[in-house]
């Protein structure tokens, strides 16, 4: 199916998000254009009686013949879904791939070049679309940020423990408690990072600033290669040539 795309007009300063005209609004502006073009050729009697209505300085000036007033269009801001060539919008392509991390160790992971490796075959082709990350964990996920130091990776996982501690596993605070002191902790910071991105796609590539990386956030304690817990983030893409 072709998705329906909205198109935008301005007024002003404010930006106004209208949907296409639907089948039946086409229907009506067809209907009014053939309304208008047996109205552009009037008969002789709707001249005579045009003639008459119309100022002497209209009706008989050279410049300003009759038909240019009958013929006259009103102006369009609408935008139309097709070409001028009346071709249909491009059928958008869908492409999807999982991949499976492991995590060195708790804490925030920069793993952009692992999601690039996985999605380069069929992104290239993509001049325009959207890509959308997720991860199918309850104690781990994504976010976007500083690429470069990793000072901020380590940073952001001191902020996440002062903003829920472990602490909270001991003292009562917390109930869910059977699976470790970490356990409860990793749920509050999964749903304050999130689990999912929506990243647009642009010429082929990821449009990610200058800046900015895909981190996959551990918040779990039992980390290292091959021992630790394995997460799988589903990659989708869609978009067109």
């Amino acid at each position: 199916a072709i998705p329906m795309w909205a198109h935008q007009t301005e007024v002003g300063s404010t930006v106004r998000l209208q949907p296409p005209p639907s089948s039946y609004q086409r229907y009506q502006q067809q209907k009014e254009t053939v309304s208008m073009v047996h109205f552009r050729s009037p008969s002789k009697a709707h001249r005579l009686f045009l003639l008459l209505l119309l100022p002497a300085s209209l009706a008989f000036s050279p410049a300003a013949p009759i038909h240019s007033f009958v013929s006259a269009q009103p102006t369009s801001t609408s935008t139309s879904l097709f070409s001028a060539s009346n071709t249909a919008p491009a059928i958008p392509m869908w492409a999807q791939h999982e991949i499976s991390i492991t995590a060195p160790s708790r804490g925030c992971h920069l793993i952009t070049s692992e999601v690039n490796k996985a999605i380069q075959k069929d992104i290239a082709s993509m001049k325009i679309g959207m890509a959308n990350l997720f991860i199918q964990h309850t104690s781990a996920s994504l976010t976007i940020n500083e690429n470069a130091d990793p000072d901020v990776r380590r940073d952001m996982e001191v902020a996440l423990n002062k903003i829920c501690p472990g602490q909270w596993t001991k003292d009562g605070t917390f109930h869910h408690t059977m699976e470790g002191e970490d356990d409860m902790p990793g749920h509050v910071k999964s749903s304050l990072m999130g689990v999912s991105l929506n990243i647009p796609i642009k010429n082929g590539r990821l449009a990610l600033g200058t800046w900015q990386g895909i981190y996959l956030n551990e918040h779990r304690d039992q980390g290292g290669w091959g021992g630790g817990h394995t997460r799988r983030i589903i990659i989708t893409l869609q978009g067109q040539s």
